[in-house]
């Protein structure tokens, strides 16, 4: 590391740097640095100071970095405490000179200090992450749907399941939508949670300064017992043929239902509104049951799919022990952590009744990057794909078949949201 390298200051924000810190947000997400006294008490709202970073050289703000407290939904339901890291940027005029792995190296320690079992992120790009010990936990899909050609009779009522769907005002999410998330929660591995002030921006109640509002439609789906089961927010273009044709598009903003009739009847009714001739879905898990509503499910064609939440694991122990596991083994695993927050080798004994996961001196039966052990820990890896690709090493054979059985699930994670 050169002087000049050293000299720069990492170090936690104060309440004045914020206005410095914002532009140089903006300058490494290439939008105009240009900022309003708004933006920067935008920010103040919600930043906590000693968990926002920032590298400044000569007193200018030269990389960001921020996390927040975050709970992560495990196989089986439970949350465990996370470090969610977002704002992440090193001025192009200032890369390759160590600052992010200053800024991450003391919020990793402070996470673990805290004790939080994992650090979290959503990668703008792929080839970073993997250098801190986080490895791509689930993955995200979008799908392009045209309307005509799903099969669906959209002069049929939808829903078909004794329920109702009902349009509602945005007071209306607020109070109803917590909840129904909350109960999607608390079964859906890779779920992080909602608090109210996410509630509060993508209702429109909170305006954010840099970022237009345009108020979605929100459909609620109740059961036939009333009780809410779903809820869509979508917004809608404006276009038109020459010859007065509609060609309109339904945006999902998100869709959440906590059963297969509300998701159903959810994209039912998308499909059916007048005008509509395109849906987009937004972001989905990769094996989402969208296509497979449809009658023709090459209605729906693939546009994205990519890895989304990347896990780092900083207590292994804790992480493997919140989890659940459908079938009963142990397994002896040397996990590989270079920054030496939670390297070493963990005896797991897991079944349906509950696992427990101690430091052991017993041989190894696989060997593994502590990246490679978050991208399996939520279920959606395969340690026989890893050890294929070299990622893994097998020290006693099969047993990365003995991982598969163990820490895979019958449905993929999925993380709804971008943080």
């Amino acid at each position: 590391m050169s002087r000049r390298t050293h000299d720069i200051d990492v170090r936690p924000v104060t309440e004045g740097d914020i206005p410095d810190w914002t532009r140089a947000l903006n300058t490494g997400f290439l939008r105009s640095s240009a900022s309003t006294e708004a933006e920067f008490a935008d920010r103040g709202s919600y930043l906590v100071p000693s968990r926002t970073l920032g590298a400044f050289d000569d007193g200018r703000c030269v990389a960001t970095f921020r996390s927040f407290a975050q709970e992560l939904t495990a196989v089986g339901g439970r949350p465990v405490p996370a470090d969610a890291i977002s704002n992440v940027t090193v001025t192009a005029t200032h890369r390759r000179r160590g600052l992010l792995t200053r800024m991450m190296a003391l919020d990793l320690a402070a996470a673990k200090e805290r004790g939080d079992v994992v650090a979290t992120l959503i990668a703008a790009e792929y080839p970073i992450y993997g250098r801190y010990g986080f490895g791509p936990a689930t993955h995200a899909a979008e799908w392009t749907i045209d309307v005509p050609r799903t099969g669906l009779d959209r002069h049929r009522p939808v829903p078909d399941d004794g329920g109702r769907i009902d349009l509602v005002d945005p007071a209306e999410v607020r109070k109803l939508g917590p909840e129904l998330f909350e109960r999607l929660r608390s079964t859906q591995p890779g779920a992080i949670n909602r608090d109210d002030r996410w509630w509060r921006v993508n209702t429109g109640e909170i305006r954010l300064a840099r970022t237009p509002w345009s108020e979605p439609f929100y459909a609620v789906h109740r059961g036939a017992s009333g009780e809410v089961e779903g809820l869509a927010a979508y917004v809608c273009d404006d276009r038109w043929n020459d010859d007065k044709r509609p060609r309109n598009t339904a945006t999902v903003k998100g869709l959440i239902a906590t059963s297969p009739a509300a998701e159903r009847a959810l994209w039912h009714y998308l499909c059916s509104i007048d005008w509509i001739t395109t849906v987009k879905s937004g972001y989905r898990a990769p094996d989402d049951l969208l296509p497979h509503l449809l009658p023709d499910p090459r209605a729906a064609r693939l546009t994205t799919y990519a890895d989304w939440l990347w896990v780092r694991v900083l207590d292994v122990p804790r992480a493997l022990e919140a989890r659940t596991y459908a079938t009963s083994g142990t397994l002896v695993l040397d996990v590989v952590d270079e920054a030496g927050l939670t390297g070493g080798r963990y005896l797991l004994e897991a079944g349906p009744d509950g696992a427990r996961c101690t430091r052991t001196g017993q041989d190894a039966q696989l060997t593994l990057p502590v990246g490679e052990l978050g991208a399996l820990w939520l279920g959606d890896e395969s340690a026989v794909r890893l050890a294929a690709l070299g990622r893994v090493r097998e020290q006693q054979e099969g047993a990365a078949v003995v991982a598969d059985a163990l820490l895979r699930t019958s449905r993929r994670p999925w993380c709804p949201d971008m943080f």
